[in-house]
């Protein structure tokens, strides 16, 4: 493990940025993953993704196991100076459009919703009655 003094600049970690060379952030903490990249359950892609940026929420939304945060243990390699990582964009569902004319298109889909089960068994119905009497 290598000592709490090392303090890398966000830019610096960036570098380390694929298979031959792959360092990731999370926590604040700067981890040298290579060795791991073709040991890790989720693959090496999921790691290779994890670069140039703070990993952070990645790895916290996986949920790993206890056994995994001490795993990570042996593959640290210091501290990222947190001021300079760059702000991630945050992600936005997209708004939602008022329908044209000022009608309700929910009323509409549970319309629909409800119809279209109801069409398709008597079809299916005429289909086997009609089917039979030949």
């Amino acid at each position: 493990m290598a000592s709490d003094s090392q303090v890398y600049h966000f830019d610096e970690v960036a570098k380390h940025n694929h298979k031959k060379d792959c360092w990731i952030i999370i926590s604040g903490k700067v981890y040298d993953v290579t060795p791991f990249l073709e040991d890790h359950p989720g693959g090496d892609e999921v790691l290779l993704l994890a670069v140039e940026k703070d990993a952070t929420d990645d790895f916290n939304d996986v949920g790993h196991s206890d056994s995994a945060k001490e795993q990570m243990e042996k593959f640290y390699v210091g501290k990222v100076d947190t001021s300079t990582i760059p702000e991630q964009p945050s992600y936005k569902l997209p708004a939602q459009t008022t329908p044209p004319s000022g009608q309700s298109s929910g009323f509409v889909v549970k319309l629909l919703q409800f119809l279209l089960p109801l069409l398709i068994l008597g079809a299916a119905f005429a289909l086997q009655y009609y089917g039979k009497k030949k």
